[in-house]
């Protein structure tokens, strides 16, 4: 697989190296065009713009706030699954856990919409609004809860690999030594779980970083993140929105960093 391997990483390798490169053309000032002459004011502005850097700031802690949710969620789902539920019923269980992968995108994202739907746009309102009189609306907490449904799976499996590779010698071994099972969890689980945690999480976390689907679907487009941005700047600003694009590149970078260093590669 080498040769494959190799290609896919010049061809990543080579498309960042143009990004950067796009980001420093000048757009002519008639025809809205990128130009043969460079310049690093669209680097500057996206780095420096108070808000630019606050919608960055936004979405970095929407994608944070997301991998919390998920990890709340599925850290308890996947323990189930891997050390409560009988061994006949966990396959089924995951599958359950797998099916919204299922679906296409947009159809979960409109399903949020309706759901999430505030009264008098549409009868009563949607699911929230008719069953528990309150709604989030369209706004930065339906975008969290639609992220967070999105791609909870992504967190569930890898915890769940990790747990499947715990070996149950070990409760027994801290439950005969006189362990409660809130002290096994924490001081013998935990542990071992972090590079599944720290797995997951980059999936949670890059592909909530990057959404801007979702952000439009379940807002009345007053909701802005970075990957929104991107979208809207490309227009009209090519190298504008390629200046912007190195944003979630550092981002994401810094947190596989981090995440190597907590061993998240080896649960991958």
């Amino acid at each position: 697989m080498s040769p494959a391997v190799v290609l896919l990483v010049l061809i990543y390798i080579v498309s960042l190296a143009l990004l950067v490169f796009a980001a420093t053309k000048k757009v002519d000032d008639f025809t809205f065009q990128p130009t043969n002459e460079t310049t690093t004011d669209y680097v500057r502005t996206a780095f420096t713009n108070w808000k630019f850097v606050w919608v960055v700031i936004r979405s970095a802690l929407v994608a944070l706030t997301v991998t919390g949710l998920c990890l709340v969620i599925g850290l308890p789902v996947a323990f189930y699954i891997a050390k409560i539920a009988k061994p006949w019923a966990r396959r089924g269980l995951i599958v359950a856990v797998l099916m919204p992968l299922w679906a296409g995108y947009l159809v979960k994202g409109y399903a949020w919409r309706a759901l999430l739907r505030p009264a008098g746009q549409g009868s009563d309102g949607g699911f929230f609004n008719s069953v528990f009189g309150f709604t989030p609306g369209y706004s930065m907490t339906a975008v969290i809860l639609a992220l967070t449904y999105l791609w909870l799976p992504y967190m569930v499996l890898p915890i769940y690999s990790g747990l499947e590779r715990l070996p149950p010698s070990l409760l027994d071994a801290a439950g005969d030594l006189g362990a409660k099972p809130g002290r096994t969890f924490v001081d013998v689980i935990m542990p071992m779980l972090v590079p599944s945690i720290a797995a997951g999480s980059i999936f949670t976390f890059s592909l909530s970083l990057g959404d801007y689907i979702t952000p439009r679907l379940v807002t009345d487009g007053n909701f802005t993140m970075i990957g929104n941005l991107i979208s809207n700047t490309l227009t009209s600003n090519q190298p504008l929105a390629a200046a912007f694009t190195l944003w979630p590149l550092i981002i994401i970078v810094v947190y596989l960093l981090a995440m190597k260093r907590a061993g998240a590669f080896e649960s991958l």
